[in-house]
């Protein structure tokens, strides 16, 4: 289908964004902010969005790139997934949010979606919404009465809906450095570039021989993404065996409330994340799958 007709701006600064969102609510004016256009283009195309103005961010160069800000990379919400699944600093630092990345749809979707678009999307199966929640990162949030921070826990309040209120734009997203901790993000499809069944964001710390730490985020397992903090906890010294990590990994659902859809019910939602668990936390601590034997030091 064809979109509507809209009328179509491109501000070069946050402050002129800024500005056209607060000039079309004043109007009462529909309004939607364009960022890689991913989700929003084939929901306009549908029409079960409408708006009668897009502002697009991808002229709005301080909203791109990543930078290194001590103990904390700050990634722009316009950096492309591709740019992420790429990028050294992240390689080096936070492993967990390129691995994620590299498995979002498909190179051509990589190189158009961006970072903060799909947060600001919140879909709950999205791939890119648990590894943030698990580094526990920090949104910037810019509206008319200027930036305010968002911690991570509080940004996604339901299905396709977040912190992000009306005239406000996600600028940038602040996340912890994990330098030295092993991350794996394990996702369970039935076909090739799926959105997740169900999928689980692990990074842990290895320290004389076990799991002195670990964080874990779960992948539609909710209508928004969650911490295992069971799990968590119960591999707060866990020793690094196949017994050890299953009998952590299967509180993996505790506290979850996974809807029932074509691909699996509850309840299969619930057993299938506590195997995708164990095989996250085992590849995240550089353990086989078959023979548990450390592919790294």
């Amino acid at each position: 289908m064809i979109p509507s007709a809209f009328d179509y701006a491109a501000p070069t600064t946050v402050e002129e964004a800024l500005g056209l969102l607060s000039a079309a609510d004043e109007a009462g004016d529909e309004v939607k902010v364009l960022a890689g256009g991913q989700s929003l283009i084939p929901v306009m195309k549908l029409r079960l969005a409408d708006p009668s103005l897009v502002i697009d961010l991808g002229r709005i160069p301080s909203l791109s790139g990543i930078t290194d800000d001590g103990d904390f990379l700050t990634i722009g919400a316009m950096t492309t997934h591709h740019v992420m699944e790429t990028d050294p600093l992240l390689a080096t630092h936070l492993p967990l949010l390129q691995m994620a990345a590299g498995t979002v749809a498909d190179p051509q979707v990589r190189h158009r979606g961006t970072f903060g678009g799909a947060l600001v999307h919140a879909d709950p199966a999205g791939d890119m919404l648990a590894p943030v929640l698990a580094t526990g990162a920090t949104f910037t949030v810019s509206g008319p009465n200027g930036q305010r921070s968002v911690d991570a826990a509080d940004f996604f309040q339901g299905y396709f809906t977040t912190a992000v209120e009306d005239g406000e734009i996600l600028t940038s997203i602040k996340v912890p450095k994990y330098t030295g901790w092993g991350a794996h993000y394990e996702k369970f499809t039935r076909v090739a570039q799926q959105w997740s069944i169900v999928a689980v964001a692990a990074m842990v710390r290895i320290q004389d021989g076990v799991i002195a730490e670990a964080r874990l985020g779960l992948t539609n397992m909710a209508s928004t993404p969650l911490r295992a903090t069971a799990t968590e906890a119960a591999l707060a010294g866990c020793a690094l065996t196949q017994e050890a990590i299953a009998a952590a990994c299967a509180h993996a659902a505790e506290g979850t409330e996974p809807a029932s859809d074509l691909n699996g019910d509850a309840e299969y939602r619930r057993h299938l994340v506590q195997v995708v668990a164990k095989r996250a936390v085992m590849k995240a601590a550089g353990l086989q799958p078959d023979g548990l034997k450390r592919t790294r030091e």
